[in-house]
């Protein structure tokens, strides 16, 4: 090997050499920045399902129960055989009925509840207002209105409610979940608005009314601002109220006193 090809090799070696440090410092100067930190965000809390303050009983029919929508027709059946045909058909709408208790029930803590998903059908005859055109009052005859109903409330028999309120209870259940209310257990929503029902002021006549529009409204506007549930209560009147108010308490009693198994 001659002298001149000797150093050429030697300075390609050096070349390469250098070459390669000066690309690993390169790329060092180079490095990535050092990736950033996940911020861990926490998960929004799960809704937890209030504890149960009124669990109801487990039934102890042994049959199994119906759909939901295929409820209507056992569950008509079961409140005949409990107030009597002729009374049941007089005063129960038979179509969607557990729906429609279950809706009814939930709406009369709020300032209106709809008509026509009432499982009951209206009060016969017509509202009628006393008094002078100047000063408008509660007739009371109006209360004899609801007189029939309130009978056949005070004469049904409250163990035999309650039964077959148990027996079906988880169609309640399964109706007021499908509302889309946060997890609540529906008896103890039962529980609730008969307080509710029970902290109704009890009337006195004359009672005011006035008339802004077509509608008649209380002339004392804190009656007027009351829950659907309670302006049904003041409608009927004292003796009518204080009736249905002595077997909601019998009810309520009944709900709270189960002890399920």
């Amino acid at each position: 090997m001659n002298e001149n090809f000797k150093w050429i090799a030697a300075g390609a070696a050096t070349v390469v050499v250098l070459g390669g440090a000066l690309i690993y410092l390169s790329m060092q100067d180079r490095k990535a920045p050092p990736p950033k930190q996940a911020v861990s965000v926490p998960a929004p809390p799960v809704a937890e399902e209030p504890p149960i303050q009124h669990p109801i009983a487990e039934s102890a029919e042994s049959q199994p129960l119906p759909h939901l929508d295929q409820s209507d027709q056992p569950v008509f059946g079961a409140l005949s055989g409990l107030v009597g045909k002729a009374p049941a058909e007089q005063f129960i709408i038979p179509q969607d009925l557990v729906r429609h208790v279950v809706v009814t029930i939930d709406n009369l803590t709020a300032p209106k509840a709809a008509e026509r998903l009432r499982p009951f059908r209206p009060v016969p005859g017509q509202f009628v207002a006393g008094g002078s055109e100047n000063a408008l009052v509660l007739d009371p005859g109006n209360y004899q209105r609801y007189k029939p109903m309130v009978t056949l409330l005070q004469d049904m028999d409250t163990k035999q409610l309650v039964a077959i309120y148990t027996r079906y209870y988880p169609l309640f259940q399964q109706a007021y979940e499908s509302l889309g209310h946060p997890p609540q257990y529906f008896n103890d929503r039962v529980v609730q608005v008969i307080d509710h029902l029970l902290a109704a002021p009890d009337l006195k006549d004359p009672v005011a009314l006035s008339q802004p529009n077509v509608q008649f409204e209380y002339g004392d506007a804190t009656l007027e601002s009351r829950s659907a549930g309670q302006k049904m209560m003041m409608r009927m009147g004292s003796t009518n109220a204080t009736a249905v108010k002595a077997k909601l308490r019998e009810i309520r009693a009944a709900l709270v006193e189960q002890k399920p198994r």
